[in-house]
């Protein structure tokens, strides 16, 4: 320290801490005078002392002045050093080359000596300048900027070895409080970055782990300082950015959505630069990005959502079968974005969807089925309605392609599957009902289908009233309209839940009676008495649709047997003919007007070849109240019945056969129509199901009039509580207020 102070005139140190910059200035150019002349004397041991005079006197003093004229000697000083250095190195080698030749080459003797310098600069001068840019004092940091700039014009390339300290520094300042300080240290981001790109000692590996940390800052100032250095560190051709670019793509993507145009526009600009290389680019890290993407594809922002959905594209169409892996997670970004509320994302991501279902891949290679009917099923209750139709149609998709492994699934698909029948969008329900279809292809398969899908119209009646024509009705077009009814009557026939069996047959039986996909069904009814599969169709169904009266009284008619049919109507009683008996009944007279029951209205006109008909039309009618519509229709239509052409004995024994005993044999051919089915015997099945039903109606009403009776009695016990209190006697009759008397 004494030689420092010895060294250095008391003026020059007393105007280096006066509170004017030009006194300070002139110091330290005095001081810059000094070091020349130690540096070329070659005495380092003073030039170390006077460096750690103004490091510890100045740079280091608690007063601000000092401390801004320390800074300002240190970098006179490196400038001394710097300069004075090449000049002394050039006129050394000059006369001393030959002297030196035989121990030392010139290169050797010019690196010694600039280590020498550079060891001073990088242990004395360069560490106290870094600890004052976080400085209290605003005008240190300034001159902290301005020394460190100095020094850095001096070293240039070997200035390196201090980036990561110095570009920690300036990501700090560059959100400084003070203008001032913030363009100090833009100026000394420049001069950096114009050192970074011609040094070849910058080791990329060891910035990107400080790049990294700094991504996910919310400041603007420091992501526009982090967009620059990223944007010119990857303009060198010898750093490779982009295979590092999944460390730092995560933050560029969160700048997209900065409230900052500016900004946004910067990192817009980055990624595209790199989507960009991705695409001339034959070796690149898609896996690892492809995860991030996925991430930023369901950001609230716009922009944010339209560029990720965008690079999933691009990635798809380079990748391709790299991606398999992730094609999960791809398919988990892309679904929500199709029902998207801009329509570039919708558009892009359709695109997207269509070139990721064109890649046909293998689980050899990493194709994972169950991850995507996992984000399938997800995607099935999602709330937009074109998300869900790709859902269903992915699940499709894989049924064809991998069908072996998507039904080894089937437990947890089957439920999401059920669950979309109660979806509000008929193509919705449509597609998954090509989906049931494509699964139930195999036997036992389509046998759990039906099952499961009573047990869901059991479960919700609504969905029985509001879709249950929809999707019975496509099942028949999709799968085999027999195999379809007959199953959901084996499923029906022997169903505990009386109630609910009566209601899905009579939806089964207007199903049949009304649509056209079921023509051919019809047709085949109405053939059982002459046909072995018309008489198989027949027994099958009547062996269900017995849980309803009206239900069979239809298939009868539909099948031209019209002696059960009137048997049906005379066996029953007055508890089978209630309300919805008789909304049931009123539906079918309505029917018998449709083309569908056209062949009845025309037997009508040989009542004495179709006298059991007559005979069940009398009946209904008789059931019906006089003043309803259906009552009106049906005797209208009666009306025109040629009577005269009926024999009047064929209407005695039709009017006086028992119901329950054999089928008259009105003439040979029905005779011969009939031996084919025991009607007596479904008869008998009939009554023993209906009986059944009636003990359940007992049994209901019993328990219904218990409850009310149960209620009744608490409510009179505790009305009788409140209004008779103990210890309290009635009120006498001669003092009770009577209506319609004044108590005087």
């Amino acid at each position: 320290m004494a030689d420092a102070l010895s060294l250095i005139p008391a003026s020059v140190l007393r105007n280096l801490a006066d509170k004017l910059y030009e006194k300070r200035k002139n110091a330290a150019l005095e001081i810059e005078g000094i070091i020349k002349q130690l540096t070329l004397s070659g005495e380092h041991d003073k030039i170390s002392a006077v460096i750690n005079l103004l490091t510890l006197e100045f740079a280091g003093s608690p007063q601000a002045n000092h401390r801004k004229g320390g800074l300002i000697g240190l970098a006179a000083a490196t400038v001394g050093l710097g300069t004075d250095a090449a000049q002394h190195l050039t006129v050394r080698l000059a006369c001393y080359i030959f002297i030196i030749q035989s121990f030392f080459n010139g290169y050797m003797l010019y690196r010694l000596f600039a280590n020498i310098v550079f060891r001073i600069i990088s242990k004395q001068i360069v560490p106290p300048v870094l600890k004052s840019f976080a400085d209290q004092d605003s005008r240190v940091r300034y001159y902290a900027c301005e020394a460190l700039y100095n020094i850095a014009k001096v070293v240039r390339g070997d200035f390196i070895v201090f980036f990561n300290k110095i570009f920690d520094a300036l990501c700090k300042l560059s959100a400084d409080s003070d203008p001032s300080v913030q363009s100090a240290a833009h100026l000394l981001d420049r001069l950096i970055k114009d050192i970074v790109t011609e040094s070849d000692q910058f080791s990329i590996e060891e910035f990107i782990p400080l790049l990294r940390e700094r991504m996910n800052v919310l400041n603007p100032y420091v992501r526009q300082f982090l967009v620059g250095w990223i944007t010119v560190l990857d303009s060198v051709p010898e750093i490779d950015m982009l295979g590092f670019l999944p460390d730092f793509l995560d933050g560029l993507f969160n700048m997209l959505s900065d409230s900052s145009h500016e900004i946004r526009q910067q990192a817009d600009s980055a990624l595209s630069e790199f989507l960009q290389e991705i695409k001339n680019s034959p070796n690149v890290d898609y896996g690892r990005m492809a995860e991030i993407l996925v991430q930023r594809a369901g950001s609230p922002d716009e922009f944010t959502r339209l560029t990720a959905i965008t690079w999933i594209n691009e990635f798809i169409k380079l990748g391709r079968e790299q991606l398999v892996p992730y094609y999960a997670e791809i398919l988990g970004a892309i679904l929500p974005c199709i029902s998207d509320k801009e329509e570039k994302i919708r558009v892009v991501a359709r695109e997207t969807n269509e070139e990721l279902c064109g890649i046909h891949a293998d689980p050899a290679d990493g194709f994972n089925i169950d991850a995507i009917l996992s984000i399938s099923r997800r995607e099935l209750t999602s709330e937009w309605e074109a998300t869900r139709i790709e859902a269903l149609q992915w699940i499709s998709k894989l049924l064809v392609r991998h069908r072996n492994e998507v039904i080894s699934y089937l437990n947890y698909t089957f439920d999401s599957l059920m669950n979309a029948l109660s979806d509000s969008s008929n193509g919705v329900v449509l597609l998954v009902l090509e989906v049931h279809a494509c699964i139930a292809e195999d036997p036992q398969h389509f046998c759990r289908l039906i099952e499961l899908l009573v047990r869901r119209f059991q479960r919700d009646r609504a969905l029985l009233e509001r879709r249950g024509a929809l999707v019975v009705r496509r099942l028949c077009v999709l799968l085999d309209a027999e195999r379809v009814y007959r199953e959901f009557s084996s499923n029906l026939e022997h169903e505990t839940d009386l109630d609910f069996a009566s209601i899905m047959v009579q939806a089964l039986n207007l199903i049949l009676l009304t649509s056209l996909e079921l023509a051919d069904l019809r047709a085949l009814v109405k053939q059982s008495s002459v046909n072995s599969s018309g008489k198989d169709l027949f027994i099958s169904l009547f062996s269900s649709w017995c849980h309803s009266p009206m239900a069979t009284i239809s298939l009868c008619l539909l099948a031209q047997a019209y002696n059960p049919a009137s048997s049906v109507i005379q066996s029953l009683g007055e508890v089978d003919i209630n309300a919805k008996f008789l909304v049931q009944l009123d539906k079918l007279i309505r029917l018998l007007e449709t083309p569908i029951f056209a062949y009845i209205r025309l037997q009508l006109l040989e009542p004495g070849k179709h006298t059991w008909l007559l005979k069940t039309l009398y009946g209904l009618l008789m059931l019906l109240p006089q003043q309803s519509a259906a009552f009106k229709i049906l005797r209208t239509r009666l009306k025109t019945v040629p009577l005269y052409t009926l024999g009047l004995d064929q209407l005695k024994r039709a009017s006086s056969e028992n119901p329950y005993s054999q089928i008259l044999q009105v003439t040979e051919d029905s005779r011969t129509s009939y031996t084919a089915i025991d009607f007596q015997s479904k008869l008998q099945q009939f009554e023993q199901m209906q009986h059944r039903h009636r003990l359940h109606s007992r049994s209901q009403l019993q328990s219904l009039n218990s409850s009310t009776s149960t209620i009744l009695q608490i409510s009179e016990e505790s009305h009788d509580s409140s209004s008779r209190p103990e210890n309290i006697q009635p009120p006498q009759r001669s003092s009770l207020n009577v209506p319609g008397q004044l108590k005087t």
